[in-house]
């Protein structure tokens, strides 16, 4: 079964680049470009994982996994936090607002190859 993935990220650069390293790793990408596109989807799509951008327009990254999390029928919905915060209360906010995981730009391809995996795995 090929799963779900959703890009949410505001950086087109950035989008194309996760879209093509998803796609060759053989998931069904998504891509919302603001944090109200990005829960709209997620609402509608119910991808295995997010990988959500803290700074986007709209609502941000936190908001969006707040709503995500605080919505029971999303439960199986992983997110993984990519974002260019990278302070440690950042990352602090990010998991105790149920972010699965969090990663810093920039950072290894191979790192997040490896880092969705474990998390597409945790959500099957």
């Amino acid at each position: 079964m090929t799963h779900k993935l959703l890009v949410a990220d505001d950086e087109p650069n950035i989008v194309i680049s996760l879209e093509y390293l998803m796609k060759r790793e053989g998931y069904n990408v998504l891509v919302a470009t603001d944090g109200i596109q990005a829960l709209e989807m997620i609402q509608r799509e119910r991808p295995a994982l997010v990988l959500l951008d803290v700074m986007m327009p709209g609502k941000t990254g936190f908001e969006v996994c707040q709503e995500v999390r605080a919505d029971a029928s999303l439960d199986g919905v992983r997110i993984l936090m990519l974002t260019a915060k990278g302070r440690e209360n950042d990352v602090s906010k990010g998991l105790a607002l149920g972010a699965d995981g969090y990663m810093t730009k920039p950072f290894s391809t191979r790192e997040l190859v490896e880092k969705v995996r474990k998390l597409i795995g945790a959500a099957s």
